[in-house]
């Protein structure tokens, strides 16, 4: 359910990113979400939906990217995916340390209908 609060403010970015370039309507949305950012894809697009409805959003289309999350080995420096109930480096056999790669949430961009 906290998906509301933040697509709504997603809405409201791209409003105000459309309403200062002049646009007549949005076309398209991207954003970046790690599978450990705490947000559900499905949930923000059911949403978004809804929230944009009567706004320069409406009808746009809401690309949505999924990052899984990496580990880093200390030893090689080798970024990689964990297998279940493992953690060594695909490389090198050592233990990877977690990174922020998995966390990210952000509007990567925003396309507009310019008006004429």
């Amino acid at each position: 359910m906290h998906e509301l609060p933040i697509t709504e403010q997603i809405v409201k970015i791209a409003v105000e990113h459309g309403q200062k370039a002049r646009a007549s309507k949005i076309e398209r949305i991207r954003l970046v979400v790690g599978e450990r950012s705490g947000y559900i894809s499905e949930s923000i697009q059911m949403y978004f939906d809804e929230i944009s409805k009567g706004t320069l959003c409406e009808g746009a289309v809401l690309e949505i990217e999924t990052r899984k999350p990496k580990l880093k080995c200390p030893k090689c420096g080798t970024l990689f995916e964990r297998l279940p109930r493992r953690f060594d480096c695909p490389e090198c056999g050592t233990d990877g340390e977690p990174t922020d790669i998995g966390r990210e949430f952000y509007i990567e961009n925003i396309e507009i209908v310019q008006n004429l």
